[in-house]
């Protein structure tokens, strides 16, 4: 299947993206702003922040990092709009990811605005983000590592390497949770929940059926594809959950989607059997080279796939990141019967 390319809502803000500079803020229709803000020392650059009009003031569907160059950006992009920090009463966080949940706290505290999550992500934020229980966390990634055979010598700066960005997030307990299909009470819109996990075990993108729009955090994005990992504070067979996920969200009558990153595009059926037949691609190579090698831990099999760059090259971080979703894949496959695990340590993989 030949890869679609989708049609930018807007041309500026996917030349903006391929030009590797920020958009501006824009006023997207009636009533509804896109606002990015910048994400430091990250390929992808910004978040985009959408403002919805209230009668009252506005509400904005994620928040960007904590930082001060982050939370200035915000706050100009709102003065462009028209409003003032202080306009915002309520912030719809589609997952509790640093980009999009960082800077809530901080938000509430100069609005006094709700934050909004799905339970499956509030569940999480204590052991990720308070500093007495996140020592747990991290030993518990250094086993799920240690199973798929990383090397000693880098088991622990895998283990911890997320611990870099927790300082971009103030911690926030929600003060609303939002599960699959709620309505949103936000007065002029006919917002609806719609739970989508892969991402994140709680990932919510929001439709409204009137407008026909799709604002879809991280779930479905013009070019690239989110990461879906297995962690220690993911579900079993989180690939498995996303591509359910993606077959939910395919079949809305929508006219244009609003994604967290990147620029706004038109054709969600399209892109969204694209991202399905790149993880078909993915998951057909991850078999191949099990095969090959007759039997392998998922850290090997990692190092054997096609990446972006070679993976020398590959920093720290990202080849945890690399591990922990060829993992989702080969959890998938074993689930389809595709594979079977040999539990050890490590755990190797073959075919049946």
């Amino acid at each position: 299947m030949a890869k679609f390319v989708v049609t930018p809502a807007n041309p500026a803000q996917r030349e903006a993206w391929v030009g590797g500079t920020i958009p501006g803020v824009e006023r997207v229709r009636p009533g509804l702003w896109s606002i990015p803000v910048p994400i430091p020392i990250n390929p992808l650059r910004y978040v985009l922040v959408y403002a919805l009009e209230l009668p009252d003031g506005v509400a904005i569907i994620d928040a960007g990092w904590n930082t001060d160059e982050a939370y200035d950006a915000l706050v100009a992009g709102l003065g462009v709009a028209g409003y003032a920090i202080t306009d915002v009463k309520g912030v719809l966080v589609t997952h509790i990811h640093p980009d999009h949940y960082g800077l809530a706290g901080r938000v509430r505290e100069s609005s006094g605005a709700w934050i909004a999550l799905h339970p499956a992500d509030a569940r999480l934020v204590r052991e990720r983000y308070d500093d007495e229980a996140i020592d747990s966390l991290v030993q518990r990634e250094r086993a799920l590592l240690r199973r798929c055979g990383v090397p000693d010598l880098t088991l622990d700066d895998l283990a911890g390497a997320s611990m870099m960005i927790r300082h971009m997030v103030t911690m926030a307990r929600p003060d609303r949770l939002v599960e699959d299909g709620d309505d949103l009470d936000l007065p002029g819109w006919d917002l609806r929940a719609i739970w989508t996990p892969g991402h994140s075990p709680g990932h919510l993108c929001f439709v409204s059926p009137g407008r026909k729009v799709l604002f879809s955090g991280d779930h479905v994005l013009a070019k690239i594809t989110p990461i879906v990992a297995v962690h220690p504070q993911s579900g079993p067979n989180p690939l498995a959950d996303y591509l359910d996920s993606l077959d939910a969200v395919r079949k809305l009558e929508v006219e244009e989607v609003l994604p967290a990153h990147e620029y706004r595009f038109l054709e969600l059926a399209e892109r969204v059997d694209t991202v399905m037949a790149h993880h078909d691609d993915r998951l057909a190579e991850i078999e191949r080279v099990v095969g090959e090698a007759g039997a392998a831990a998922c850290w090997d099999v990692a190092t054997r796939l096609t990446w972006s760059r070679p993976w020398e090259t590959i920093p720290p971080f990202m080849r945890r990141s690399a591990n922990n979703e060829t993992l989702a894949h080969l959890a998938w496959l074993e689930a389809k019967g595709r594979l079977v695990k040999e539990p050890g340590e490590p755990d190797l993989w073959r075919l049946p």
